[in-house]
């Protein structure tokens, strides 16, 4: 497939003023969220979701992307000036961050953030237009039986990528299936665990469950453990430019964080948090003075930034190429595409190119804007961190409130977004993920019908699934993604024992 002209054409999409204008909305709310403490870009998502239901669908999935790259950026800043990561893959930035702030060179250290993430940002969006286009080529032969054994995969490797542990993982995406099952069949035409309310015979809303889980119930949380003492706060003193120096010892951690992120993002299991550690000790065995790691070293800055950007655009090809989502926030922009009744997948290049390729194109325009509007902002999102967060987190439950009744003006709504909420809390106090929850809800019906289909055009015979060896393969990646955890668990504990 050729990406140049299609890209071209979305590069004209995204270059439209009022998408240029929601690109930024979305990059400048999006470093906004992620640098306010414990607010995360997924949350931020959630919110917006309710409020932009009757806006232009592709200006609202061009400004979900730019909240997504802005909290990536975002929670460097909080990471490199509070020791305070906004997001788990600004963890490893936090190391030598915050350190390289003490010092006096916060600066440089938010200088080698900014243009490690364009520099990232920029090269991964050429590697999404080319890899994209491919897999989606093998993926229009598929069959449904090829859809159901891929969304089992999926099944299993969001269970065991979310949280520390499988089962618990496994727990929260079986509650969103089981809410997938509630509304009329569409086979039948039969009322599913409606139990007499008309309002659920439509299924529970994608909408109502974001953003109880994710606004209310991460929002209950956190204010649950805010303990009312002000984090302490390094200023930015002297210059934000980087010396020749710095320049030195970034740029090749900056291909090398490039060159880890993007592939590892890519995959159906990746994620942004693996490669940034695995970048940060990298560059600490690369390093020409390891003992500078630990006192403030820019490499252990420079890389994992890299890596964060880059594996944050890898986890858009599973999600775009697929309709597969690696992580919390891809699993929310799954719930914007289903909101304006769009399905990420194969079939979405071709029945919305405009949009699609409009989005990949307005990653480069994206990280255009991260690097130009927040070195010179760096002054206010300083003063943001100064917000009471009492006021913060009655804000966001007020908003998602009032969000979600403009969306679904239903006393039942209200009532299950509050339901929601306090699941969600419980669900992060017990350290339940709540991410495989909504992809159960927005895949489950899906693999239900591809299921169905698969079983009415082999007559009954389950075998089908195993007759086609692209779905036996499928099939033989999900079983093993979902052992090999437990294999793996087994024989450290086994070998623990023997020492």
């Amino acid at each position: 497939m050729d990406m140049f002209g299609p890209l071209m054409g979305g590069l004209a999409v995204a270059l439209q003023p009022g998408n240029l204008l929601f690109a930024g909305i979305g990059v400048l709310l999006g470093t906004l969220v992620g640098i306010l403490p414990g607010i995360s870009p997924s949350l931020t998502v959630a919110l917006l979701l309710p409020v932009t239901f009757k806006l232009d669908p592709t200006g609202s999935i061009i400004m979900f992307a730019g909240i997504y790259f802005g909290g990536m950026y975002g929670s460097s800043t909080t990471a490199i000036l509070i020791n305070t990561p906004g997001e788990a893959a600004s963890i490893a930035t936090a190391i030598e961050g915050y350190k390289m702030a003490r010092a006096g060179r916060g600066g440089p250290a938010l200088a080698t953030a900014a243009i490690g993430s364009f520099f990232a940002g920029t090269i991964a969006t050429i590697g999404l237009a080319l890899l994209a286009p491919w897999i989606v080529e093998l993926a229009v032969q598929f069959g449904p039986w090829d859809y159901f054994a891929l969304m089992a995969l999926a099944f299993v490797t969001v269970s065991a990528t979310f949280g520390n542990s499988v089962l618990r993982g496994t727990t929260s995406l079986a509650l969103g299936l089981f809410l997938g099952l509630v509304g009329i069949d569409k086979l039948t035409g039969q009322a599913r665990l409606a139990f007499g309310v008309p309002a659920l015979l439509d299924g529970v809303s994608i909408t109502t469950l974001a953003v109880g889980l994710f606004a209310m119930g991460e929002t209950l949380y956190v204010a649950s453990r805010f303990t009312g003492v002000a984090e302490k706060m390094e200023a930015v003193r002297g210059s934000l430019w980087m010396t020749a120096e710095d320049w030195k010892r970034s740029w090749k951690a900056w291909l090398r964080g490039t060159a880890l992120g993007f592939p590892i993002g890519a995959l159906p299991a990746g994620g942004a948090e693996v490669p940034t550690l695995l970048s940060y000790t990298i560059e600490r065995k690369f390093a020409k003075d390891p003992e500078q790691f630990g006192k403030g070293a820019i490499e252990g800055v420079a890389g994992p930034e890299a890596a964060n950007n880059a594996a944050a655009t890898g986890t858009l090809v599973p999600l775009l190429a697929l309709g597969l989502p690696t992580s919390a926030t891809a699993a929310m922009m799954l719930a914007g595409f289903q909101q304006y009744g769009l399905v990420p997948g194969p079939l979405l290049f071709t029945s919305s190119p405009d949009l699609v390729w409009g989005l990949i194109a307005s990653f480069f325009v994206g990280n255009l804007m991260l690097l130009v509007l927040n070195l010179p902002l760096v002054g206010l999102w300083v003063k943001l961190l100064k917000i009471p967060q009492a006021w913060l987190y009655a804000g966001i439950l007020v908003f998602a409130s009032m969000g979600t009744i403009a969306a679904n003006p239903s006393v039942v709504e209200l009532g299950m977004l509050v339901l929601f909420g306090v699941i969600g809390y419980l669900m992060r106090c017990w350290d339940y993920p709540v991410a495989p929850m909504i992809v159960g809800l927005i895949l489950g019906p899906m693999a239900e019908s591809q299921f169905r289909r698969a079983l009415q055009i082999s007559l009954g015979d389950s075998w089908v699934f195993f007759r086609h060896p692209s779905s036996a393969i499928l099939i033989a990646l999900a079983v093993f993604a979902l052992v090999a955890p437990i294999i793996f668990k087994s024989l450290r504990r086994f070998k623990a024992d023997d020492a």
